[in-house]
């Protein structure tokens, strides 16, 4: 018997679990193809942004002392989501080349569901993992990284973004005016350089060199490849080219989603190459409920900014007296950011308005608009 206090817990988790509807989605649509294939994006994307509206915004704040006894049943959905993501993304590529009898164009609708899977919300989880101390947890996060073949987003967001955002250091703060392809385009390259420079100056300070084996680069090279042998040992070199197609669209989401978070939003320069303390205004907020549940409240980006080791159950959400909000939940503004002329008609207003609430002062903006440190 489960105690009644952990009863009306499971009961307040149980809504961060409907991303596990995706799992029997995505497998639904490989074995009846055709018309079930577009049910994972019209879950993921279409329903949750029809339901954010109808449900409305959830601004209520949890108690931020609860301890980590009550929190089981939320991080039990992060820990469980790992074999669940890789028996499907492996699991589908095996099935896909032995007896999925399913078109080229199917294929592809149907490893974008499992990179929605993977990205939208595995990458998700690994971010809320990665966050954690305890080792299992930690692994975990690396685990669902290397599953995408975007291992080094662990070094890169904790060592650089973290540290950085809002600055022209920072790869993944896109900048005003910037369109999400010229984004994407500029940062994988930069971010694996950045992620990499900033393990080899930790080392540097213990008086190692890059090749030290303690380097992180080196399990997430060889966590990488076995996930890579394992996708031609299931499908051949079919099945590999399967696995690199949802890790592909796995890494568009997670980008789409850096790039909404912090839009055209800087921190002060205040002389000498520093720059302001990391406040919630340098991200953009949203309540949207539903969209929280599927993304575990990843959209109080403000406040995990603000406080980075707080778990997701009990991050908290701003009024816009303290933070900028989106308009949309994830979902919708991820996919208005593909048509750049559309995002910047909806956003660049905000950011200006933001500009003028809480930089008045500031008349020039050109340095910042193109990523470079003021004079």
């Amino acid at each position: 018997m489960i105690p009644a206090q952990q009863v009306v817990k499971l009961q307040n988790a149980l809504p961060f679990w409907i991303t596990i509807a995706l799992v029997p989605l995505v497998w639904f649509g490989a074995t009846v193809g055709g018309w079930a294939l577009v049910l994972t994006p019209l879950y993921a994307i279409v329903l949750t942004t029809i339901l954010d509206a109808a449900s409305g915004l959830n601004t209520a704040n949890p108690d931020p002392e609860t301890p980590e006894t009550g929190l089981f049943w939320y991080r039990l959905i992060t820990l469980i989501w790992f074999p669940l993501q890789i028996s499907t993304q492996l699991g589908l590529v095996w099935y896909v080349t032995h007896f999925g009898q399913i078109a080229g164009w199917e294929k592809i609708l149907l490893f974008y569901g499992v990179g929605i899977m993977s990205g939208g919300v595995g990458i998700v989880y690994a971010h809320e993992l990665m966050h954690q101390k305890p080792p299992l947890e930690r692994w975990l996060g690396d685990l669902l990284m290397a599953s995408v073949l975007y291992s080094h987003f662990r070094s890169e967001h904790l060592l650089v973004h973290h540290v950085h955002v809002g600055t022209p250091r920072d790869p993944v703060t896109a900048r005003y005016n910037e369109g999400f392809y010229h984004f994407f385009a500029r940062i994988l390259p930069a971010c694996w350089r950045s992620s990499f420079r900033a393990e080899k100056a930790m080392l540097a300070r213990k008086g190692l060199q890059w090749h030290h084996k303690s380097n992180p680069f080196w399990r997430y090279w060889a966590l990488q490849a076995g996930f890579i042998v394992l996708a031609l040992i299931l499908g051949g070199l079919p099945g590999l080219a399967l696995f690199l197609l949802q890790a592909f669209f796995a890494i568009s989401f997670l980008e789409l989603t850096n790039y909404i978070e912090h839009y055209g939003l800087t921190r002060k320069h205040l002389g000498n190459g520093k720059y302001e303390h990391v406040q919630p205004r340098h991200s953009w907020n949203a309540s949207h409920r539903v969209s929280n549940w599927l993304l575990i409240n990843l959209q109080r980006h403000s406040d995990h900014h603000y406080k980075p080791s707080r778990r997701f159950p009990l991050l908290q959400t701003y009024s816009e007296a303290d933070a900028p909000q989106l308009p949309l939940g994830y979902p919708a503004m991820t996919a208005m950011a593909l048509v750049p002329s559309l995002w910047r008609k909806r956003m660049n207003p905000r950011v200006q308005r933001w500009r003028q609430m809480y930089y008045p002062e500031i008349t020039d903006w050109r340095a910042y608009d193109k990523g470079r440190t003021p004079m």
